[in-house]
């Protein structure tokens, strides 16, 4: 089989509300870079890249991508060494993008996800399958709460919760007094049962306010305190002064990240994503390091579309250590069944078929490859010029 040829598209889905966090209160989700890759024995695949210009890696390690980004780099620079290959040779595949392009990992995820597609549906396996296997059929919702007002995060969470949410995560680490009051006025409206998560974005000024912060938050139950500050040694530091367990997301995109964040002692588990190394192959291998090292994990990511979305759940099934609730979105076409709140950030989805949904969690389709039908009258109408 032979890659034969790819068409890119940029949408801009419609969004529930406005979903910001600490580095990002501008610019809007929802705007994603899809990929369809098309081989010589008719099967195709789709792969996805929600790219954000403002979303990089710890002391610009990690520069941004936007969706225009991505479908250059594709088009003038990854196109030559992609097409021609077998697109299920993983390895080879990422060895000629790697030699094509440094870094840009959200434009090799879209391929990689695509390529995975094409090969679930070539041996008429779900995308798990090539990943090792299924550990688990569903990934538990954590409801993400963007900065908002604090009676506006309780209204939301107490709405999820209804739904079936068993975990909220608050995005922090702009207003230390609001972060605490958030996290306290949570704890007394949801009770004890429901998991709270917070996740600061490398927000505050610095470790001392990190600390001070998130051990006023620990007096009400903390699940994890995700990325407080910035960098793997500044972790570090946080972590050896508060109780919660550390989770590394801006700190944690490779594998040599990973080492690094032992090092340090920085990080008792890490948002793994599809995206940030690259894609399945890469995130596969990133996650089995850290299984190696002691480390466990959710799947983290940037709010896909359903395409997307597939592609961390197939992820998420298939690592041992992927045990924490992630903010995997309850993918769904307008008009049909599923929530309306928990887990739902998009009015509208490019996919056919809602998610499953059961008891607070995503289930993981089990069609071939992403095991999702892609609409593509969906895909005009929120087409971005």
């Amino acid at each position: 089989m032979k890659i034969t040829g790819f068409e890119l598209y940029r949408i801009a889905l419609p969004t529930r509300r406005q979903h910001t966090w600490a580095s990002k209160m501008t610019a809007p989700i929802g705007h994603h870079a899809i990929i369809r890759l098309d081989s010589d024995e008719g099967i195709s695949g789709w792969g996805e890249a929600p790219a954000g210009i403002t979303w990089g890696g710890s002391h610009m390690r990690y520069f941004g991508e936007s969706p225009e980004t991505v479908c250059l780099v594709i088009q003038r620079h990854l196109a030559d060494a992609i097409v021609g290959q077998d697109p299920r040779d993983l390895a080879v595949l990422h060895a000629a993008m790697d030699k094509a392009v440094k870094g840009h990992p959200y434009a090799k995820a879209a391929i990689d996800i695509a390529c995975h597609d094409i090969a679930g549906k070539a041996a008429n396996v779900p995308v798990y399958r090539l990943l090792g296997g299924q550990f688990r059929d569903r990934i538990e919702v954590a409801h993400s709460l963007g900065i908002m007002p604090v009676e506006q995060c309780v209204e939301e969470a107490l709405a999820a919760v209804e739904e079936g949410a068993l975990t909220i995560k608050c995005k922090t680490g702009l207003d230390p007094e609001r972060d605490v009051k958030v996290v306290r006025s949570l704890r007394e409206r949801l009770g004890g049962r429901i998991r709270i998560r917070v996740d600061g974005n490398e927000g505050y000024q610095d470790i001392w306010q990190a600390i001070r912060v998130t051990k006023q938050q620990e007096e009400y139950g903390l699940l994890l305190c995700e990325q407080p500050v910035m960098g793997a040694r500044e972790l570090g530091l946080v972590a050896e002064r508060i109780d919660t367990p550390v989770m590394a997301d801006e700190s944690a995109w490779t594998s040599h990240d990973i080492l690094e964040l032992v090092e340090h002692k920085a990080a008792a588990c890490i948002s793994c994503y599809v995206t940030k190394p690259g894609g399945l192959y890469r995130a596969k291998q990133q996650a089995d390091l850290a299984e190696a090292l002691g480390l466990y994990c959710d799947i983290g990511g940037s709010i896909e579309s359903g395409i997307g979305n597939a592609a961390n759940l197939h992820l998420g099934s298939a690592t041992r250590i992927a045990t924490l609730p992630s903010v995997c979105p309850t993918s769904k076409p307008a008009g049909s069944r599923g929530p309306t709140i928990a887990g739902c950030y998009y009015l509208d989805d490019v996919v056919t078929e809602p998610f499953g949904y059961e008891k607070g969690s995503v289930l993981v389709p089990k069609g071939p490859g992403l095991g999702v039908e892609v609409d593509l009258d969906k895909l005009a109408k929120y087409a971005v010029e």
